[in-house]
């Protein structure tokens, strides 16, 4: 049994596949195995990957479907994985070396059924253009049943996490929806009693100009289904009583992420209704302005935590301004 299973969905990512395959392949921790995937890709993806598996034949394992989306290509990937633990790496980034080697260790040290590490942004040039801390202030290992504010605080990525495979015995990327890390990565979190961490940054997350996610539209109504979904989990688990900590979820989820979103939908009709069904979550799940301003994510303030810009828009938009300034502009 391999200690990690790496899943890379892959399409369209000729130009980044290399160094991302290289990345993986020259991993300081050996026992692994690759799951490449090719989702019906058009370019010419499938021959870098059939020269990374000639070449790493015990690591790389090569697999070709017809399109079905992110969620359906990490899916086979996971029906076919026989690592201990699972990780996720999307084909146009690229990771450190020791990742998976101190990521692994950290699980087995603390007996971990999930471990995080930290992650930057990165341009086409390869220059760090933000760092994204995910757990500061908190110990290696962590007791979720004494520090459950990490289920409200944390970034729900996929990819910079390792994961117990047993975590995926009931559980499965939701296919044809977007934000699909939000809707599932927190379900996998309510099975978890013990997650560790580290403070590296190992994860290098390509911000493309040509990125699916710079087109923002109705489909960014996803998220509040994302986070509904996760609702409904949260009630069924372990943690059902923590009701402070859900309500934080609802708040940085639902409305911030969610305004992140919608700071950036140009059509006037798919922001209203976008608008709306945000005005619909807060009601259902009282979310008051108050708390929304209030809200602290790892002992600070959210909102005065943020750049200018976004507090402005957070303001405006919550005052009821901002609608009045978009007709302007």
């Amino acid at each position: 049994m391999p200690k990690v299973s790496i899943i890379v969905p892959v399409y369209q990512v000729e130009k980044y596949l290399r160094k991302c395959l290289d990345s993986l392949v020259h991993q300081t921790l050996q026992d692994i195995e690759i799951l490449v995937v090719n989702d019906g890709s058009p370019d010419h993806s499938q021959i870098i990957i059939d020269e990374y598996q000639h070449q790493y034949p015990v690591i790389i394992k090569s697999f070709f479907k017809e399109n079905g989306g992110l969620s359906e290509a990490r899916n086979f990937g996971l029906d076919r994985a026989k690592g201990e633990f699972i990780g996720f790496v999307d084909s146009d980034d690229s990771v450190s070396v020791t990742m998976f080697e101190e990521m692994y260790a950290l699980a087995k040290n603390h007996a971990a059924e999930m471990v995080v590490c930290n992650l930057q942004k990165v341009d086409e040039f390869g220059n760090i253009t933000q760092k994204l801390t995910q757990i500061p202030n908190m110990p290696e290992k962590i007791d979720l049943e004494t520090h459950f504010s990490v289920f409200s605080d944390l970034s729900y990525f996929a990819c910079n996490k390792i994961f117990k495979k047993e975590l995926f015995e009931n559980k499965r990327f939701k296919k044809n929806i977007h934000f699909e890390d939000i809707q599932l990565i927190p379900q996998l979190l309510l099975e978890c009693r013990t997650i560790a961490q580290t403070q590296c940054y190992h994860y290098d997350y390509l911000e493309r100009k040509d990125s699916i996610t710079k087109t923002h539209n109705r489909s960014g109504l996803d998220i509040l289904k994302a986070v509904e979904a996760v609702n409904v989990a949260f009630e069924k688990s372990q943690y059902a009583a923590k009701n402070k900590e859900l309500k934080n979820f609802n708040i940085l989820e639902g409305v911030y992420t969610f305004l992140a979103y919608l700071a950036f939908v140009k059509d006037d009709r798919s922001y209203g209704e976008m608008s709306n069904a945000l005005k619909s979550f807060s009601r259902k799940h009282h979310l008051s302005k108050r708390e929304i301003f209030t809200y602290q994510r790892f002992e600070k303030n959210y909102l005065l935590s943020l750049p200018l810009k976004k507090k402005v828009f957070y303001f405006l938009y919550f005052t009821g301004l901002y609608s009045f300034v978009r007709k302007l502009i």
